[in-house]
């Protein structure tokens, strides 16, 4: 990254906000896992997936020398690891979105976090020119967007903080 730019500073910043911002929202499920002591409304693919997401990036980071990549993908990873962990400890099933017709097991949060820090990484990419940055980070906009149709698909009724989604 060019030292001093503005931009690059401000993409940085936004990578890591997001990024620490995405991870962090697993925190509401696992409180609720150790509330409910159950899984109920708590979805598994998104921390594996991330989990897997993070182990990669950290050993790009590692490879490139980049310390940014390096800490946030450490964090990110450290949360998965312990979010998995308790979701295999209190899950005696798992729910599916599409045979419930329901989004109630989706977090609306970790979607909205996910598309924002995929947005982020993507652009911080561009502006280092690293195809590998972008590419990989894709994924994430565009799984995003389709649990956003998801959420527009199966709305939950009961539910006001959706309610744009169901125009």
């Amino acid at each position: 990254m060019e030292a001093g730019g503005f931009l690059d500073s401000l993409i940085y910043g936004a990578c890591v906000v997001f990024t620490l911002g995405m991870f962090s929202a697993g925190l509401s499920d696992l409180r609720h896992m150790r509330m409910t002591r159950s899984v109920d409304n708590v979805q598994f693919l998104p921390f594996l997936t991330t989990e897997v997401n993070n182990l990669g990036w950290l050993s790009y980071g590692a490879l490139k020398g980049d310390g940014i990549l390096i800490v946030v993908n450490t964090v990110g990873a450290a949360l998965q690891t312990l979010y998995i962990l308790a979701y295999l400890h209190y899950c005696p099933r798992k729910a599916k979105v599409i045979q419930t017709k329901s989004t109630q097991c989706l977090s609306y949060p970790l979607t909205i976090a996910t598309v924002l820090t995929s947005a982020s990484w993507c652009l911080y990419g561009f502006r280092l020119r690293d195809p590998y940055i972008m590419v990989s980070n894709f994924p994430g906009i565009i799984t995003s967007f389709i649990r956003f149709w998801l959420f527009w698909k199966y709305p939950q009724e009961q539910d006001r903080n959706y309610w744009f989604l169901q125009t």
